[in-house]
């Protein structure tokens, strides 16, 4: 599927279509516009796939120092053009951003059944004794 451009920022429309693409997802359906409004605002990297009527195809977000981490969230494709190759030109455009090039580590969280994806970059749980820990509000 060759359709498609990047942008970095995204019209009103557009994120309208992010919102669609969150409403699909159980880890996103309960999103609301105004505090995706401030996420993108205080989202150090954001890359969106359009298509040629300009409307949002796939979405993910970076947030980064620009040296040392950077974490990948979000990475998310229109369920009806999914199986196209779209969630690997969405990785690519992060891993080879021209912002990111310096960053020494990069980390993202997945379901299980998403690991082969992101393998295919390097990305691995072998962590060594690492452990991810959390704390939500709410």
């Amino acid at each position: 599927m060759n359709n498609y451009r990047i942008v970095e920022t995204f019209t009103e429309n557009q994120v309208s279509d992010l919102m669609d693409l969150y409403k699909n997802e159980f880890w996103s359906d309960k999103r609301r516009r105004e505090d995706v409004l401030k996420m993108l605002a205080s989202t150090d990297v954001t890359i969106g796939l359009v298509d040629e009527c300009d409307r949002l195809i796939g979405f993910t977000r970076v947030i980064t120092d620009f040296v040392y981490r950077a974490m990948i969230f979000d990475v998310i494709v229109k369920p009806t053009h999914r199986k196209c190759g779209l969630g690997k030109v969405l990785m690519d455009a992060v891993l080879n951003h021209r912002e990111l090039q310096a960053v020494e580590s990069f980390a993202l969280n997945c379901l299980p059944n998403m690991m082969p994806f992101y393998e295919r970059w390097g990305f691995t749980d072998d962590v060594g004794e690492m452990k991810f820990m959390r704390r939500t509000t709410g």
